[in-house]
């Protein structure tokens, strides 16, 4: 596939992405089911409270809080979300309401097959709640981890959506920074969905320079971040990193000491395992190219990626339309089957309230 079938198929892509995004605005009158239950559907999402939910287990613990398995009281249909929960006293005193309002409003403003969708916000005296949908296969992390590397046709199959994901939000200008295997969930049909933005952030000039991610999966300019700045370029070396540790069991740069990841990563030496194809190696060495200029996909938005031999006879508007079967798809006993997510032990609610005189802070969540 030439450059210029390349562009066409992603000019196709994002026509399709606007197509669903937008399917009232076609010339056939929408029928009065599909409007109502549009209409139903915004209104099952406002005015809601702790009170309106079921809860039930906990699916996922984080700095602020946890998020918890629920159903609307009165949603008929008793379709099963994910509540992210974040305790406002926690958001102050790390000095993070700017950043939640922020990931809120970034994930407001994306929709793709393969990133979580935000459903609804609201908030009280205690908390910040962020409504989502259940992604029921759990993490990524726990099938790598089960299975200690993935084919290169496994590995394909996921990172192909993967690479689609990045490619929205970059268009969006929106640099993800937090790519890694515990952040891909794996939805029921047995897709990638990309979740947690709480390091998402909507860049300006292309440049950003908070240090922030996963050691790991750092790329070199974003290590060196408070002198030269960054932007979307980071994305792409953190996908090369993932390619890798998808393919090898392990990611590339790793130590016990973060301080000496950092090194490894700023001298770029790669130790490939003898196993792995000739095609896998070359991509990750041009995604792990610590000069920005000659990284793959930093240029053109993955155009040149995708094109890639690696990526060789990939279909990809097949993919975006989910058309290719996954190599696996979870197992569920029913709606509410949380098997696939690791368990915690539940929390005390005795949440404290915020004082009135902050709760302003909290104002245009």
């Amino acid at each position: 596939m030439n450059q210029l079938q390349i562009e066409e198929l992603q000019r196709k892509l994002q026509q399709l992405q606007l197509e669903r995004m937008n399917e009232d605005s076609s010339d056939e009158e929408p029928t009065f089911q599909s409007v109502q239950g549009k209409q139903n559907d915004k209104q099952l999402f406002q005015n809601l409270s702790i009170d309106s939910f079921e809860v039930y287990t906990t699916l996922g613990t984080g700095t602020f809080g946890r998020v918890k398995q629920v159903r609307i009281k009165r949603d008929a249909s008793r379709q099963v979300y994910a509540l992210k929960i974040m305790k406002k006293h926690d958001i102050i005193k790390l000095k993070q309401v700017d950043h939640i309002k922020s990931e809120k409003n970034i994930l407001n403003e994306i929709q793709h097959p393969f990133l979580v969708q935000l459903k609804g916000s609201f908030q009280d005296q205690k908390c910040i709640y962020m409504l989502f949908e259940f992604v029921s296969g759990g993490e990524l992390f726990s099938r790598l981890r089960k299975d200690g590397r993935f084919s290169q046709d496994i590995t394909l199959f996921y990172v192909s959506e993967i690479l689609l994901a990045i490619q929205h939000l970059h268009r969006k200008d929106i640099v993800y920074r937090d790519l890694k295997p515990e952040n891909l969930l794996i939805d029921r049909e047995g897709h990638i969905k990309i979740a947690d933005f709480g390091f998402a952030k909507k860049i300006t000039n292309n440049h950003t320079q908070t240090l922030c991610g996963t050691p790991e999966y750092l790329a070199p300019e974003l290590i060196q971040g408070a002198k030269t700045g960054y932007g979307k370029s980071i994305d792409w070396w953190a996908l090369g990193v993932l390619i890798f540790e998808m393919l090898a069991g392990h990611p590339p740069f790793y130590d016990i000491e973060p301080t000496n990841i950092y090194k490894k990563i700023l001298n770029g030496v790669i130790e490939f395992p003898k196993f792995l194809h000739v095609r896998a190696k070359d991509v990750i060495r041009k995604l792990l190219n610590s000069d920005i200029n000659k990284r793959l996909g930093v240029e053109d938005e993955g155009a040149a990626l995708m094109n890639h031999k690696f990526f060789r006879g990939v279909p990809w508007q097949k993919v975006f339309e989910k058309r290719i079967s996954p190599p696996w798809i979870p197992y569920l006993r029913n709606e509410t089957d949380s098997q696939w997510f690791d368990k915690y032990p539940e929390e005390r609610d005795d949440i404290p309230p915020v004082d009135d005189e902050k709760q302003h802070m909290f104002d245009d969540f």
